[in-house]
């Protein structure tokens, strides 16, 4: 089948493997600009157009995709029967209209639960015990499409948002190659999304990373993990920004207020709303990740010190 992929990170790259390993003709991908970054502000590729550059499949990078009539033709021009939709931005109607056997989505979650930006690390916060991967025909409203298909998985314990990432970049991948073939094959069957059941993913901010102490052990434990290594929780300890990237629920019993911590000989604990979460990884702020033990070595913590 002849396709257009359209992604930009290495969650979208794993996809387009396999779809190439199934033989499919990819005549183009589109992808985000480059951008500089870092502190040489060097030009960066996305993960997806190098990928690309190694397979020699043209590569289409728009800044705009509304009324960019060039772009539009250039799409056109492909003849492509199918497009694939991995990790990049929301198309308008005028481009996920243009192939004759439509467009479709991979989202990390089982939709309609977690519409959004961020899917995977929300089902983490929110203590799902399940989730997993949809397909699903774009329409105009983000994330509300048909659904095509639907692969399901445990959310481990104590699972972060970078483990349950890497499983299901490989699931999503596989439910990628799977819709192709139900597509190709007229072999399919819509589901509309219940709007009883939806839930929502927000895009993650510095507002909405930063720990709440005052809820409870099992809650913080969980925002934790679903922020785990990236972007990260954060604290403020001593007028600085501290990264927390692991913590487990302990049982341990003392009088302290919310957010004091309790500095033991190799571990740390910090006072939630109903009980202890022992830190295990943090980092702060100026300061590569490290093991609780250094940083309590190094800190030196006070009587009624507190995270806050």
């Amino acid at each position: 089948m002849k396709i257009i992929f359209f992604g930009t990170t290495d969650f979208a790259v794993e996809s387009l493997r396999r779809i190439l390993e199934e033989n499919h003709e990819v005549c183009a991908v589109v992808t985000q600009p480059d951008r500089r970054k870092g502190r040489g502000m060097k030009l960066a590729f996305t993960p997806v157009k190098e990928f690309a550059l190694e397979k020699g499949i043209p590569i289409l990078q728009p800044e705009n995709l509304k009324r960019n009539y060039e772009f539009n033709s250039e799409l056109k021009s492909y003849n492509a029967e199918l497009f694939v939709v991995v990790a990049y931005r929301v198309l308008p109607e005028e481009v996920f209209v243009i192939p004759p056997k439509g467009t479709f989505n991979l989202h990390g979650s089982l939709l309609p639960k977690f519409r959004g930006a961020a899917p995977i690390n929300w089902a983490i916060i929110q203590g799902e015990k399940e989730t997993g991967v949809t397909t699903f025909f774009i329409q105009k409203r983000v994330d509300t499409g048909q659904i095509l298909l639907k692969e399901k998985t445990e959310i481990l314990p104590n699972e972060t948002f970078g483990e349950l990432y890497e499983r299901l970049k490989e699931i999503g991948s596989e439910a990628t190659v799977k819709t192709i073939k139900m597509i190709s094959e007229n072999n399919f069957t819509l589901q509309t999304q219940d709007d009883n059941e939806v839930t929502q993913a927000p895009k993650l901010t510095r507002e909405n990373t930063r720990i709440d102490w005052n809820k409870t052990a099992l809650e913080v434990k969980n925002f934790i993990l679903g922020l785990s290594p990236i972007p990260c929780s954060w604290t403020e300890f001593r007028e600085l920004n501290l990264k927390i990237l692991f913590a487990e629920e302990v049982g341990f019993s003392g009088n302290h207020e919310i957010g004091e911590l309790v500095a033991q000989k190799k571990r740390l604990l910090v006072k939630c709303k109903d009980g202890y979460l022992s830190v295990r990884k943090l980092q702060p702020q100026g300061k590569k990740a490290m093991e609780v033990i250094n940083f309590l070595n190094g800190s030196r913590i006070q009587e009624n010190e507190k995270f806050i």
